[in-house]
């Protein structure tokens, strides 16, 4: 695969940082399920491996981050869509077995609906190491799991950056505790923006 030269402008040079926390937030809250979410209790979906893949979150990131060449705020955007998935659907929380395909199917959704150019399915498939017919699966099973949900506003953008930061924080000093939790076990938090506070004080 040929690879794509990436945009030399400010925000796309912090993008590695951005990837780093939203990776540990995504690391913590698929370990947690796995502990606290048996699979006899989900419902298995068409983003389910049949066995966790070995790359780690954060470097499945930096691959998607090189190659897909999307905007920065496409990947706060995909996040934004991740917790609004996993909200619409609880039975199907973030996991090691499925975060993988959750996470490119978010940022290819999230870019087709925030950048004006984008690559294709097939090219995303590439990325993602899956087919095409499988990353065509995905986007519409995605979509349908979203309920179409994809506008985000800018107060919306704002606290989901925010709270990225505090994942800054966190990394640099863990709080995440039995008696102190931080990270729910679907994604975050919901976006009802006095909920958005609750959380954010915690």
């Amino acid at each position: 695969m040929a690879e794509v030269e990436l945009d030399t402008t400010q925000d796309s040079l912090m993008m590695p940082t951005v990837l780093t926390f939203l990776s540990s937030l995504l690391e913590r809250v698929a370990e947690l399920n796995d502990l606290n979410r048996p699979f006899h209790s989900q419902k298995i979906s068409i983003f389910h491996g049949l066995t966790r893949p070995t790359i780690s979150i954060h470097t499945y990131l930096q691959r998607i981050f090189k190659y897909a060449n999307c905007s920065p705020s496409c990947f706060v955007v995909a996040y934004v869509y991740l917790d609004r998935f996993t909200q619409c659907q609880p039975l199907l929380p973030i996991n090691s077995f499925n975060v993988h395909r959750l996470l490119i199917t978010s940022v290819m959704v999230s870019a087709k609906f925030m950048d004006d150019l984008y690559y294709n399915n097939a090219y995303f498939a590439k990325v993602g190491g899956i087919s095409t017919a499988e990353m065509n699966l995905l986007e519409v099973d995605f979509l349908f799991g979203l309920r179409f949900q994809l506008n985000v506003t800018p107060t919306t953008f704002q606290t989901y950056c925010s709270y990225l930061q505090k994942e800054m924080l966190l990394i640099q000093s863990p709080l995440d505790t039995p008696n102190n939790p931080i990270i729910k076990t679907h994604c975050c938090f919901n976006e009802d923006e006095s909920t958005h506070q609750k959380e954010l004080a915690v």
